[in-house]
């Protein structure tokens, strides 16, 4: 059976056989339950889009889908569904984001460390900036998306975890806790973070960085600023024109395509197929890189693996700092890539012996 291989006109029958049923009746008889994420609107009427799109199934592949076998969300049967041109919406409203606590925050700070309520002019301002943040699409927000309810909630959220805070604590998510953490840890850098997020939605820069396809890997890095201002970071290393002019400028000093940090040379190592290659890292940290124009000087030329390690964790290293890390290594265990080979020789060696 292939999945998601259904037709509209299958899955208007298993609607029909579903009004026919009742609700209740009908995820009875095929094994499904309630929806948790998403729901099918048709004629003003919604349903159970996993159970809707694995009995569609019974009609295009001879047999419904199980429970099992897929998943209700987006990956899945709300996908398949929308692809047919039919309506999803989220049950409830995805997890706050990072970007979107260090917004809350701010506000909260800015009340001195008091939760807002929401008819609060502040809070309904910040619930139309949350609305533009290009973090969630618009299937998985149902009509209460950071509504002023919902954001004066999580300001209490985030007050009521502040150290001096003497009563319970309201329900929140552990971004909560490490977003005040940050905030109370580095004020000032938080702070214009903060404001850096605002300016760059109100201003459209932020919302024209739409999501790419690794953007995924945005999870792996450590940036404290959050997930937008680390999506116009990488905007900037991959303007094609900067690192043109920023490799130009190196050779004319008389300089080589050699990583900052490491030494990694790609030519040196991959002939005429490495002749040219290197990644640019943009130096500046996140929250002091606002509005201005990015200069060669804040541009550091960077193999990748080590343009990776320096995104890893937060605070990102420096070059030198990346490099001192490196010698402090070799010191202590030789050369790191003679290791690893030397290590693969010899597991390979093993693998090879007759046993």
């Amino acid at each position: 059976m292939h999945r998601g291989a259904i037709s509209r006109e299958s899955v208007l029958k298993a609607i029909a056989e579903h009004d026919e049923l009742g609700r209740e009746a009908f995820l009875a008889r095929y094994g499904f339950g309630k929806a948790l994420s998403y729901v099918l609107v048709h004629e003003g009427r919604e349903y159970d889009s996993k159970a809707i799109a694995g009995v569609a199934h019974k009609w295009d592949q001879g047999a419904v889908l199980p429970s099992d076998k897929f998943s209700g969300g987006k990956d899945h049967a709300a996908a398949w569904l929308k692809r047919l041109g039919f309506k999803v919406k989220a049950v409830k409203n995805p997890d706050w984001t990072r970007d979107e606590v260090i917004l809350a925050c701010d506000l909260v700070m800015a009340n001195g460390w008091r939760g807002l309520d929401a008819n609060d002019l502040r809070v309904i301002e910040l619930s139309d900036l949350l609305q533009l943040l290009p973090l969630h699409a618009a299937a998985d927000r149902n009509e209460t998306f950071r509504n002023p309810n919902g954001v004066a909630r999580k300001t209490f959220d985030i007050a009521t975890r502040h150290p001096d805070y003497r009563g319970k604590a309201t329900n929140g998510g552990a971004t909560d806790g490490q977003v005040l953490h940050d905030f109370l840890a580095r004020p000032e850098e938080m702070t214009e973070a903060a404001r850096l997020i605002r300016l760059g939605v109100t201003s459209g820069e932020l919302q024209a960085l739409l999501p790419t396809n690794d953007d995924e890997a945005d999870d792996e890095y450590g940036a404290p600023e959050g997930r937008l201002l680390m999506r116009r970071h990488r905007a900037r290393e991959r303007n094609k024109g900067l690192r043109k002019r920023k490799i130009e400028s190196v050779l004319r000093r008389g300089g080589t395509l050699a990583c900052e940090a490491c030494g990694f040379d790609f030519e040196a190592v991959y002939g005429d197929r490495g002749a040219g290659y290197i990644e640019c890292h943009h130096v500046v940290p996140l929250h002091e890189a606002g509005e201005g124009t990015t200069k060669l000087s804040d541009l550091a030329l960077i193999c990748a693996n080590c343009h990776r390690m320096i995104h890893r964790r937060a605070p990102w290293p420096t070059p030198a700092d990346l490099r001192a890390t490196i010698e402090q290594q070799r010191a202590n265990t030789g050369d790191p890539v003679r290791v690893v080979r030397q290590r693969a020789e010899a597991e390979q060696s093993a693998l090879s012996r007759p046993h």
